[in-house]
């Protein structure tokens, strides 16, 4: 199963405090925009995405079909075949959104807890 890239995204209380302590950790802003109260910042090929009022907490998050520089890769395993390959080994799907083709997403829940974000964008 081959998930494409991996960040750590953070629901955070002030975007621009969050965005100042990441750059103080060596990290650049490299997409979203502080007016849709979202930014993903990298630090070589470390990714945070930081999101204002979105959800609380912290999750982990993968996105098929993206390098970690958020660059197509194909061929690539599609979301809906990764929910599949899941479902079908018992692991619960919380949540879900998208078509039968093109970009969609999934929660699942890790055994502690944590959610995990599978969301495709192409």
């Amino acid at each position: 199963m081959q998930l494409g890239a991996f960040s750590v995204s953070l629901g955070v209380k002030d975007l621009g405090k969050s965005k100042a302590f990441y750059e103080a950790l060596g990290f650049t802003a490299f997409a979203g925009t502080e007016d849709h109260n979202y930014l993903i910042m990298k630090n070589g090929d470390t990714l945070i995405g930081l999101f204002q009022g979105m959800f609380e907490g912290a999750m982990l998050t993968f996105n098929p079909g993206w390098d970690q520089s958020a660059t197509h890769v194909d061929p690539f395993e599609d979301v809906r075949a990764i929910k599949a390959q899941l479902a079908a080994e018992g692991v619960e799907i919380t949540q879900e959104q998208g078509g039968k083709e093109g970009p969609a997403s999934f929660v699942v829940t890790d055994p502690d807890g944590f959610p995990v974000l599978v969301d495709q964008h192409r």
